[in-house]
């Protein structure tokens, strides 16, 4: 049988890779997808946000990418070196094994000197002889800027406009240029090594490194990542994959605003050929309580202090009604437009900017609130200015939870009266409350705020009780639909956790929207092509669910089948395929490592209770 881990990578006809096989590299600030076979394949410059430079991902003939690979069969090992975010590439030919070592760098104590952006690729001999191969296809702005390819002092750099990159080369052969890419070819010998850096510049003069500066800082970047991992504080069950969750987290932290990204990527596909292909490069209001909560109980004082405020200063924009999302430098604005690119596998439409900022989604209320409830009850200040700032959007939900709104889900057909909003409605009421009470938060209408928060109640469990279910239903009226966010009734203590209604819902959820340990969101058409995978998301969420009521052995097992579909770097797609196992969805994606790390730590804390 064929070792999953040590297997010689493969593309489908088209020359697409499975999501599956792709590892994420970053410094904070962009990120780069990089696929079994050495081929980085997306990475937007210079920010996450950013146009592709490389997006072979969504466009394997026009989006351009960095192959690095041996010539010829090859199997090939890889790992992240423990405790980072610095992939280790082991390739076993039928001449020899090399090594490949690739990482965005972050810049040392010479900070004023490095170039903009930098990635790393570090090649040794580990036995035998081994030739490979190597191309730099670059193609700026989505694939739709002129990129022009010359030489500088020696160096092969492209440009288009205000972007350059310069492709560098020690000991890994001549360096050739064409019109379309920058190519190369070399042997290594065991005990050799040799170098291949990608540098970048936007709006600024280039920076031509020596090569023992970008190997100081690959080094220096190893190190970052082991300081900032054996800073954390989880020690509890299934420690490893807590900690890959964080590093992988840790990358989707912009570190110039604190903001977290909901994926480095856009328009990987939802269904296979389907067109349910969105952008995730923003920050998610409703990802901001899993968000601070696991940054909090991780020990992780900085970035949730850092993420808190950029929340709270994006939150401000629109005040008092909030934004379903916001973009990383904490703007608003989210305009969506399509792509002339051919899409992963065909899927499109390929989308840059996301409508779903405009819609109307109540939940995100009780998210902002349990997220300040969070951040204030760990001990954190809250200034005045900001309590009188959610003391008026507390206001705001007494007026408007009555409405429709399009859910969780973003659904973009007909709006419903969702129950999981209705519940973070009411979590929002109770925060506020609370916040109130702890002298946090200073409310002229907290007799109101007592008042709508028990209308709330009765209006779901009234409307939205299933008797024939026995079941809270997806929405008021429903008798027969279930929703999986129904989970995050254990998650926000709606309920006690004995509760018969609140047990009756776990399983029901369970026996409608589960498939072995995978769970659908919902049942139900909202208007768009496409029969989309798993979201495991919600798969997690049933794991914390089940520790928080109690039910730790079933809890337990369901965590060991999860932790089993991880790919082989210990990353997760916002979906999986259950009858395939293929990734699905934006890669990797933030709130699925989210639900882990909350799961796990649930589970620890509640298994000792």
């Amino acid at each position: 049988m064929e070792n999953p881990t040590r297997r010689q990578p493969r593309r489908c006809q088209a020359g697409y890779a499975p999501i599956r096989d792709y590892a994420i590299l970053g410094d904070s600030r962009t990120a780069a997808l990089i696929a079994r076979d050495g081929s980085i394949d997306w990475l937007c410059l210079p920010n996450l946000d950013s146009p592709s430079v490389f997006a072979a991902i969504l466009d394997t003939e026009r989006g351009g990418c960095f192959r690095l690979a041996p010539e010829g069969p090859a199997d090939v090992e890889r790992r992240y070196l423990p405790e980072t975010n610095v992939l280790e590439t082991t390739w076993t030919t039928g001449d020899g094994v090399v090594r490949i070592t690739d990482a965005l760098t972050i810049p040392g104590a010479e900070r004023q000197l490095v170039p903009f952006r930098e990635i790393a690729r570090r090649v040794e001999g580990l036995s035998g002889r081994v030739t490979l191969h190597w191309r730099v296809t670059p193609r700026f702005g989505f694939g739709g800027g002129r990129t022009e390819i010359s030489r500088r002092r020696g160096v092969a750099v492209a440009t288009s406009r205000a972007d350059a990159i310069a492709v560098h080369s020690w000991n890994a052969g001549d360096t050739a240029c064409d019109a379309q890419a920058i190519h190369g070819r070399f042997s290594i010998e065991a005990g050799r090594r040799a170098l291949l850096a990608l540098t970048a510049a936007h709006q600024e003069p280039m920076v031509f490194p020596l090569r023992e500066e970008i190997e100081s800082r690959l080094d220096h970047t190893i190190q970052f990542w082991r300081d900032w991992s054996a800073a954390g504080q989880y020690d509890g069950p299934w420690a490893d994959a807590v900690r890959r969750s964080e590093l992988a987290l840790k990358l989707l932290v912009y570190a110039p605003s604190g903001a977290i990204a909901a994926a480095p990527t856009t328009s990987l596909p939802e269904s296979p050929g389907g067109e349910r292909n969105w952008d995730y490069r923003f920050c998610w209001i409703r990802d901001a309580s899993f968000t601070l909560d696991a940054m909090l109980r991780l020990g992780r004082t900085e970035e949730a202090r850092a993420f808190f405020w950029w929340f709270m200063q994006a939150t401000r924009l629109t005040k008092p009604r909030l934004q379903v999302l916001y973009q990383l430098d904490g703007g608003g604005h989210a305009p969506e437009r399509d792509l002339p690119l051919r899409g992963y596998c065909g899927a499109r439409p390929v989308r840059a900017g996301n409508l779903a900022a405009e819609q109307l989604q109540l939940d995100i209320y009780g998210v902002l609130f349990q997220t300040a409830w969070l951040y204030g009850t760990a001990g954190h200040h809250i200034d005045a200015d900001t309590g009188r700032e959610l003391a008026q959007v507390a206001d705001l939900v007494s007026r408007i939870w009555r409405e429709p709104d399009s859910g969780i889900w973003e659904v973009r057909s007909e709006r419903q009266h969702f129950t999981e909003s209705k519940v973070m409605c009411w979590v929002a009421l109770d925060r506020a409350i609370r916040l109130n009470d702890a002298g946090i938060l200073h409310g002229a209408h907290v007799k109101t705020w007592r008042r709508e928060a028990d209308a709330i109640r009765q209006f779901i469990e009234t409307k939205c009780w299933s008797e024939s279910m026995q079941s809270y239903a997806r929405f008021a009226g429903s008798e027969d639909e279930v929703d999986a966010s129904l989970l995050l009734m254990a998650i926000m203590s709606y309920h006690q956790s004995g509760d018969p209604r609140l047990m009756k819902t776990i399983a029901a959820v369970r026996h409608k929207l589960a498939h072995g340990p995978f769970l659908w969101r919902y049942a139900g058409e909202d208007g768009l092509s496409g029969s989309e995978g798993a979201f495991i998301t919600c798969s997690f969420w049933l794991v914390e669910a089940l520790a928080r009521t109690g039910q730790h052995d079933e809890a337990a097992r369901l965590m060991e089948e999860l932790l089993a579909q991880a790919n082989d770097v210990g990353l997760y797609a916002e979906e999986i395929l259950p009858t395939s196992g293929a990734f699905l969805g934006n890669f990797p994606q933030g709130l699925v490592h989210l639900a882990l790390v909350s799961a796990a730590v649930a589970f620890a804390e509640h298994r000792t209770a």
